[in-house]
């Protein structure tokens, strides 16, 4: 790996969550410390994720839990991307939906109406509370044709025992059942990061993709012009990432390792 950026060079940092600050229920090893070493040392940050399973809200309560300093604003999920796109971007105000009830609500919050009948799109989330009148519903509207957009791409989830089915896997699902894949708004997509960068106020040569994933979080990386940075605290393992033809700028065990390479490079 040939860095673009050194590491004292970077001045904003965007940092997935599950997986790279947390995983199920605890704390990555020394992720309070870096995100208080972000603070401290003058670096902006944004925590990005694309579970969209809950909203904005609850991960601010959870980071809070397990010891984060985090503010509600420092939150930016592919739920309330997703839910913006639509509002500013699209005519759709009528979305069939299959997702939690978080995900409806960020729907709502846009201005957007969450429907049954005569919907005007379809939008997948990571539904934890999928059924399978959902499913059958969801394949109705794609056979009509309708516009179809889903928060993220992601397969699994990392919990602290199995990864489990993401929006991806349920996408996969609905493709082999209809023929039809949505278009993704969550990560990697580019437009989730240029609105984190401009909620920043951030331009790409100083700014981190912080994840642990290749295929979202190093895929937007690359997308956006960003610096990738790979942890192997979640979904990613040293293997994995040795197969990847496209290598990130740099790999870490986890933010841990990373907050001490932070600290290095500037003595």
């Amino acid at each position: 790996m040939t860095p673009r950026v050194p590491l004292q060079s970077l001045r904003h940092f965007l940092l997935d969550m599950d997986g790279t600050v947390y995983l199920g229920e605890h704390a990555i090893p020394g992720a309070q410390v870096f995100i208080r070493y972000l603070r401290e040392s003058g670096r902006r940050f944004l925590f990005l994720t694309n579970n969209s399973s809950t909203d904005a809200a609850h991960y601010h309560a959870k980071l809070l839990q397990l010891g984060f300093e985090a503010r509600l604003e420092d939150i930016w999920t592919a739920g309330q991307a997703t839910a913006h796109y639509l509002a500013a971007e699209t005519a759709c105000r009528r979305i069939f939906a299959v997702g939690t009830p978080f995900f409806e609500e960020e729907l709502r919050l846009a201005g957007l109406e969450v429907v049954q009948d005569a919907p005007d799109a379809v939008v997948l989330g990571f539904d934890k509370t999928l059924t399978y009148e959902k499913l059958v519903g969801a394949c109705h509207w794609l056979r009509q044709g309708l516009p179809y957009w889903a928060t993220n791409p992601d397969r699994v989830c990392p919990t602290e025992t199995d990864p489990v089915p993401d929006c991806g896997a349920i996408a996969a699902l609905l493709e082999a059942a209809t023929g039809r894949a949505p278009e993704y708004i969550g990560k990697p997509n580019r437009g989730m990061a240029l609105a984190a960068l401009s909620k920043l106020g951030a331009e790409p040569g100083e700014t981190a993709m912080v994840g642990d994933r290749l295929y979202t979080d190093m895929a937007m990386a690359v997308a956006a012009n960003l610096t990738g940075i790979l942890v192997f605290s979640g979904e990613t393992t040293p293997e994995m990432l040795a197969d990847c033809p496209s290598k990130p700028d740099y790999a870490f065990d986890s933010v841990a390792t990373l907050c001490e390479a932070l600290r290095a490079s500037l003595q």
